[in-house]
């Protein structure tokens, strides 16, 4: 790759967890049979394109990636544009912000999977008290406790609700889209979420649930992936 920049303000991902993440899809997306051309639904793809970026260098998947922030959405084409990614990388903006597949998906479109790594936090206040408990483990100064190590806007960080609300907004949002995408998946932080995901999951009639644990370091986080289609 020949270019890759973004705002100071904007989330820095991890990219070790990031592209642990892409490895885990293609473990999902090729149990049974190898599959070709793989298309995937990136929400929430931030400035810095980086789900995209890693998963069209590690296994040439073509992307939709989408965003509702303009000026991230910006960042993104000029690295996509820098680095002649135009042909497998596209950019959707979501325009309501309390969207997430309505609006984004079309009725020609057909994706392998879709990945996602969710807001965390359901206001500013909830943020800030996340920052300052990761703050004090990794010891730092009093003067710059409200300043997060890991960067990130508000349209990264936080939706109304939380986690907890994007999550079922999104698993409600899949059963509308059931034919349009193999499997749908997310980045789960909060382990206690997963039973209530399931039970709704099963009420809208996934025929597949599936929850995979993944950690990078001391960090331990989980995939839920779900599928309405039948093998």
């Amino acid at each position: 790759m020949k270019f890759w920049d973004f705002s100071d303000v904007n989330l820095c991902p991890p990219v070790p967890g990031r592209a642990d993440y892409i490895h885990y899809l293609n473990d999902l997306v090729n149990e049974g049979k190898q599959q070709k051309n793989i298309k995937v639904l990136d929400i929430g793809t931030g400035a810095t394109c980086i789900y995209p970026l890693l998963g069209n260098a590690i296994y040439n998947w073509s992307f939709v990636a989408t965003d509702i922030d303009k000026t991230s959405l910006k960042n993104a084409q000029n690295i996509i544009d820098k680095n002649d990614l135009g042909p497998v990388i596209k950019l959707r903006y979501q325009e309501n912000s309390q969207q997430i597949l309505k609006g984004i998906i079309k009725s020609s479109d057909a994706f392998t999977v879709s990945m996602c790594n969710p807001p965390f936090y359901k206001d500013e206040a909830e943020a800030n008290v996340a920052t300052l408990r990761k703050l004090k483990g990794l010891k730092a100064s009093e003067k710059n406790e409200l300043v997060r190590n890991f960067s990130g806007t508000t349209n990264e960080l936080i939706y109304k609700g939380g986690e907890k609300a994007f999550l079922h907004n999104y698993i409600y949002q899949s059963s509308l889209f059931k034919n349009h995408c193999i499997w749908f998946t997310s980045l789960v932080s909060k382990k206690e979420l997963i039973k209530d995901l399931n039970t709704s999951l099963t009420k809208l009639g996934a025929v597949k649930i599936k929850v995979i644990n993944m950690g990078q370091g001391q960090k331990i986080s989980r995939i839920l992936a779900w599928t309405f289609i039948n093998e």
